[in-house]
């Protein structure tokens, strides 16, 4: 097991209910049902790439590569870019306000869990193991 991607991955799973939540209760009285659902697409993902951390700190026991290692920073790294990003368009909208060009942080936080994907694929594909 790999105990950084357990610890991290759950922790932001716990995170991702949270906001879940508050999206869901308090943020659907301020802000139009369009800026919510780019607030819940943020939620989504922050959610997959949670499990995918875990997922990744499990296969690591079998699979011990460092590039499982970096897969774990590629999807931290994403979550706060892609979600983060899209947690910061909407609350920014409360107020009228926009991130701008910082706008640019989810597609990038996109192609950081891409990269993560293919970190845990390469971990397994490069582990030399023996068949049990």
């Amino acid at each position: 097991m790999y105990k950084p991607a357990l610890i991290s991955g759950t922790l932001l799973a716990a995170l991702a209910v949270i906001t879940g939540a508050f999206g869901a209760h308090a943020l659907k009285e301020l802000v139009p049902v369009g800026k919510l659902a780019i607030f819940e697409t943020g939620v989504r993902y922050h959610f997959y790439h949670s499990l995918a951390l875990i997922l990744t700190g499990i296969i690591y026991s079998q699979f011990p590569a460092k590039a499982l290692r970096t897969a774990t920073v590629m999807f931290i790294v994403g979550i706060a870019l892609f979600s983060g990003s899209l947690y910061a368009m909407t609350l920014l909208s409360i107020g009228g306000g926009s991130i701008g060009p910082l706008g640019v942080a989810t597609p990038i936080g996109g192609v950081f869990f891409i990269l993560g994907w293919i970190f845990v694929a390469i971990g397994v594909i490069r582990t030399n193991q023996s068949e049990n």
